[in-house]
């Protein structure tokens, strides 16, 4: 038999057979011995074991289309993060360590504003400017006034889309405006996996048909950024790019260098400072993480 992992907790995945049967399955022991972990987004060949209860165990891996470190997650096709305008104020450095983490990872990103009927004048739009500069596509929503959510739906029509963002910001009454029928399949599957109706605690897959699935993450508050150089940072600015030709020295990493042409564009507004700032200081806490 054939499904797709939809959530993975205590050594247990739940396996969606794709005809409405959420199966509880094991992974075999073959699994450690290769070093795979079985992840949320797997398509995988099982073995039901148990028809009464719907169990069984996971016998094989299909091949991957790719696989996230964080968050935990396979076959993605973007990612949509969701941060609020207003109440509370963004975090753009917790933003930007999101984007380096997918630039690293090569998963295009959709940046989400939400509460956007609460925003103080023009920030929406200064935000707009930061981040399309960057090359980002930046969205706003309210799901109070229930505007930019059709918009958005179309953005996710027909791909796995990674839903990520801090709490706080909107992202289950966006989920639940964008998708009515997760809630749904949160309530019909939440007795097996012991899930709260509208509490993420783990990496879960919605399938929303017409080939559009759906991953809910937990809120995150802080994000570290692992294996990574301090020297490669500069490479998931996609901003930079276009001025790295104008600096003096090659292999030239914008910091404390002379006759800089990334320094020389944030001087001139091309690139906005607020994006070069969280570079200086993730690029400084990933060099003081190398020294120790």
């Amino acid at each position: 038999m054939r499904g797709k992992i939809i959530k993975g907790i205590a050594g247990f995945y739940y396996v969606d057979d794709g005809q409405g049967l959420v199966v509880q399955c094991r992974a075999k022991g073959v699994f450690r011995n290769r070093k795979i972990k079985p992840l949320v987004g797997d398509n995988v060949e099982f073995d039901l074991t148990d028809e009464k209860d719907l169990e069984g165990n996971v016998t094989e891996i299909l091949p991957r289309k790719n696989a996230l470190i964080r968050p935990a997650a396979a076959n993605v096709d973007q990612a949509l993060v969701v941060f609020a305008v207003s109440h509370p104020e963004p975090n753009l450095n917790l933003l930007d360590r999101f984007l380096v983490m997918m630039e690293a990872q090569q998963v295009p990103v959709i940046i989400c504003f939400n509460k956007a009927d609460l925003q103080n004048e023009g920030r929406g739009e200064e935000y707009r400017r930061i981040y399309e500069t960057a090359g980002y596509e930046v969205m706003f929503t309210s799901t109070y006034e229930e505007t930019g959510i059709e918009q958005v739906r179309e953005k996710l029509a027909g791909k796995t889309t990674v839903f990520a963002g801090p709490s706080g910001v909107g992202k289950s009454s966006l989920t639940n405006k964008l998708f009515p029928e997760a809630a749904m399949a949160t309530g019909s599957i939440s007795e097996k996996i012991q899930r709260g109706r509208h509490t993420t605690r783990h990496t879960e897959l919605f399938s929303l048909g017409n080939h559009t699935y759906m991953m809910d993450t937990p809120g995150f508050s802080s994000m570290y950024i692992e294996n990574m150089e301090a020297s490669e940072l500069k490479n998931y600015f996609p901003e930079f790019a276009r001025w790295e030709d104008q600096c003096r020295f090659l292999g030239c990493v914008h910091i404390g260098e002379r006759d800089c042409g990334v320094k020389d564009a944030v001087q001139r507004g091309e690139i906005p400072e607020s994006r070069y700032e969280n570079y200086r200081l993730i690029y400084q806490e990933l060099k003081d993480k190398r020294r120790y």
